[in-house]
């Protein structure tokens, strides 16, 4: 087995300084996490940017002023930023972050971008237009499924392949296991490059298993704050690092 793609996501949307300290909020400090991850070994980042009151945020002067930030700072660490809505954000306002920031990489919600059907069309067409990766994301066979449909109608543009499953995300407490990866890997087509992130304790060991079946790694603080012991990691680049020496044993 040789080491996969790993990508760190150290913030999400959601959590902040009270669920660790070590979380990066502000563009500086998401600076600093990315050198300190890519030192560790992690290849790209998953960025998420917050307002000046620390709450998700996809404005497009945010994101550039990060991307700018991270392109000087880390030049060879891939950069993908989040369309995430938390709840806060439309699928126009999505489309409307994608178009502004035409950023070189990007994950986007199938579910999400479901909720306006009249759009699908113009979300993976400005993707397509700006030269941005995409890269799905799939809670369940059911968002598979339906990728699957928008793919088989043209909405889903060739070459727009890349998916990202989550494992665990509606799991009581987001407590991942890993014998529901196997299901969610069978509803993807064969050969479609993926990556698995996964919460809680088992969060590495999932990844390990991942990778051993051939797929990317996505790890970091949105996902998890703790080792499979139930201690919480120092840092990002902590629980990087511990991933890729597991990587690396089971490469051995």
């Amino acid at each position: 087995m040789t080491r996969p793609f790993v990508l760190v996501a150290p913030n999400g949307a959601r959590r902040g300084k009270a669920d660790h300290p070590a979380l990066p909020v502000t563009i500086p400090e998401t600076v600093e996490t990315a050198m300190a991850c890519r030192r560790a070994g992690a290849d790209g980042l998953h960025l998420h940017v917050r307002d000046a009151a620390g709450a998700h945020s996809l404005d497009p002067g945010r994101y550039k002023e990060a991307l700018s930030e991270l392109a000087r700072a880390v030049p060879d660490m891939a950069v993908q930023i989040t369309t995430e809505s938390a709840g806060i954000y439309d699928v126009p306002a999505q489309l409307a972050t994608l178009r502004a920031v035409a950023p070189e990489w990007a994950s986007i919600s199938v579910r999400e971008i479901a909720r306006a059907p009249e759009l699908i069309d113009a979300v993976y067409g400005t993707c397509a237009d700006n030269g941005t990766r995409v890269q799905h994301i799939l809670y369940d066979a059911t968002d598979a499924a339906l990728l699957q449909d928008w793919q088989a109608r043209g909405l889903v543009r060739a070459g727009q392949d890349d998916v990202i499953l989550v494992l665990g995300r509606y799991a009581t407490r987001q407590q991942s296991h890993l014998e529901d990866l196997a299901p969610l890997l069978q509803s993807i087509p064969e050969g479609a490059p993926w990556m698995l992130c996964a919460f809680g304790a088992s969060e590495h060991a999932c990844l390990s298993e991942a990778a051993r079946l051939g797929g990317a790694c996505r790890v970091g603080f949105e996902n998890s704050l703790t080792a499979a012991d139930g201690r919480q990691h120092s840092d990002n680049a902590a629980s990087v690092a511990a991933l890729i020496s597991q990587l690396e044993r089971i490469a051995a």
